[in-house]
């Protein structure tokens, strides 16, 4: 790989081998990369392992065998602070269950990811920043209510603009619309993509929606790819 291709990849994964235990592989990829300011589509039925990778890009669990860079940093080489420095400040990860806290409003919610990372906005207006956010995914109206009152699709919104908040460079969804109708799933995939638009963060989306694809410059079948 030529050193300035080498230097636009935002995930470089080599060799990559894991399990939980001895004697049921998850994950077999040779080789797996990921352009920086790319949006990829990563798909599979359950149970092919795509949770898994997604949390061994994000660091949230270590990789013993082979390697996975990850906005030029090998995670293998990071201690579990600095992998979790790195998770606070670089990356936004939007999870398919929201894990928004509920007693807290909307606003609260979205400010989480920085109030616990402060290095994740540093240097930025955050306040604007955080209207900016509420505007842009039709949140105004809610911005002080508890996220129990929210709907669902309401609910996905706040857990995308906290995910958003910052300057992240790297987006992950976890399967973020499995549990959205066809009408808020196409909402919140738009309002996704302008986002998108106008950062160009690189966005790593996995879900078994094979619908989806046409949001995305490119679409990666991970059972081809997982040689388990």
């Amino acid at each position: 790989m030529k050193m300035k291709e080498a230097e636009s990849m935002a995930i470089k994964i080599e060799k990559l081998h894991f399990s939980y235990d001895s004697k049921n592989p998850v994950l077999n990829i040779d080789e797996l990369n990921l352009r920086a300011g790319e949006k990829v589509f990563i798909y599979g039925p359950s149970g092919y392992g795509k949770s898994t990778l997604l949390n061994l890009i994000s660091g949230v669990i270590p990789a013993f065998s082979g390697n996975i860079e990850v906005l030029g940093k090998k995670l293998l080489e990071l201690s579990n602070s600095e992998r979790d420095l790195l998770r606070g400040s670089e990356i936004g990860y939007i999870f398919q269950m929201f894990n928004l806290i509920p007693y807290l409003n909307v606003e609260e919610n979205i400010q989480l990811s920085f109030k616990i990372n402060p290095d994740r906005v540093r240097g930025l207006d955050v306040q604007k920043q955080v209207n900016d956010l509420i505007v842009a995914l039709n949140l105004s109206e809610h911005r002080f209510k508890k996220t129990y009152h929210l709907s669902i699709g309401q609910q996905q919104r706040v857990a995308q603009a906290r995910a958003l908040v910052g300057q992240p460079s790297l987006i992950i969804a976890d399967e973020p619309t499995s549990s959205l109708d066809a009408n808020n799933s196409q909402e919140f995939m738009q309002l996704l993509i302008n986002e998108w638009e106008k950062r160009k963060f690189t966005l790593v989306f996995v879900s078994h929606d094979e619908r989806l694809k046409k949001y995305f410059d490119r679409s990666i079948s991970l059972p081809e790819i997982n040689k388990i």
